[in-house]
């Protein structure tokens, strides 16, 4: 099969791997039918992780399935499925509580941009569609496997509530979902934290009640200036940096909340700042298994549209020009068909 390899910063190639197998009996694999290039696959494109030696990547898919390990009992081979970036067996003792993303058997999907893929932990990860989703459901699905669910758990963990005030920061994929999920949840005003005319817009379309394009202690004031002086209820976190995790605990206000689903990259907190503001600070890698059935319904009714956020779909082999674009800020996420 081929699929795409990292071998350094900026430098991503589209190349011949080995097909996946089963090794496990909870395995299983798919034949992609969409991937895709996430926010978070940027940090080692531009160099601000380590990449070590040449390695696979991706962790967002949906596909067919095409084999199963003997205790595979949920899903079979011909059925549309949705997963997770973050396997797991969704019976463990964090499964059962909802933290499926803890689970005691997870395993982080990284081969996802390929024309197939194994997944583990497939009898607790996949999540079949009843049918064959029409093709214009498939980005909205393709979404609801990270982004959409990422933005669904920013959002639980900031206690978006009926008629809160709620803050995005971050504009990305991301973000942008988080809009959608602030909505969902009854945010009687949300106000987005952008500074791109073409996010804006999306936002606005997904629900933000308000944009303000101002970043930092600015971006801050702005936000106490629209709450009268007080600051949200809850304050969505999705980008991972220190600049943004302080710009998200000073836009709160005390007893409000912050939802943190970025990837943090050199952010520290100051405990005792946290101590005095009174404000709750929740993240993690968000557990999308948990929210995939209600998702995957809320996509198939045509309730939410995620799928806006692909706004550049690329053949599978120009997957190079999917990374190159998103790092230029030409595309807000790209979409990937093998």
């Amino acid at each position: 099969m081929r699929g795409a390899v990292i071998h350094a910063p900026g430098d991503v190639r589209f190349e011949t791997l080995d097909d996946p197998e089963i090794s496990r009996p909870t395995d299983a694999i798919i034949r992609t039918v969409a991937t895709c290039v996430c926010g978070s696959d940027l940090w080692p494109y531009r160099g601000l992780e380590p990449i070590g030696d040449p390695h696979p990547m991706g962790h967002e898919y949906v596909g067919i399935v095409e084999e199963v390990g003997a205790e595979v009992t949920n899903v079979k081979p011909g059925q549309f499925v949705v997963g997770s970036f973050a396997t797991s067996d969704n019976t463990c003792a964090n499964c059962r509580n909802g933290w499926q993303s803890s689970c005691l058997h997870r395993e982080f999907m990284s081969t996802c941009q390929a024309d197939y893929v194994r997944i583990p932990n497939a009898h607790g990860t996949l999540v079949a569609t009843g049918e064959h989703p029409a093709a214009e459901a498939v980005p909205g699905l393709l979404a609801v496997s990270d982004v959409m669910g990422t933005g669904w758990y920013a959002a639980l963990a900031a206690e978006v509530k009926p008629g809160s005030t709620a803050v995005v920061v971050g504009d990305g994929a991301v973000g942008l979902c988080g809009v959608i999920a602030a909505k969902e949840l009854g945010a009687e005003r949300i106000i987005a934290m952008s500074r791109h005319e073409s996010r804006q817009k999306l936002a606005a379309e997904f629900g933000a009640t308000d944009i303000v394009s101002e970043r930092g202690e600015d971006g801050v004031a702005r936000i106490k200036e629209l709450t009268g002086g007080i600051g949200a209820d809850s304050v969505l976190e999705c980008v991972g940096t220190a600049e943004s995790m302080r710009q998200a605990l000073h836009s709160a206000r005390p007893g409000g909340n912050v939802g943190f689903v970025g990837v943090p990259h050199e952010v520290a907190v100051d405990g005792v700042e946290l101590f005095f503001s009174h404000v709750g600070l929740r993240g993690g890698p968000a557990p999308v298994r948990r929210y995939l059935p209600d998702l995957i319904d809320r996509v198939l009714s045509g309730r939410i549209n995620p799928g806006k956020v692909f706004d550049l779909t690329l053949p599978l082999d120009q997957v190079a020009e999917g990374y190159q674009a998103m790092d230029e800020r030409r595309a807000i996420k790209t979409l990937l068909k093998p």
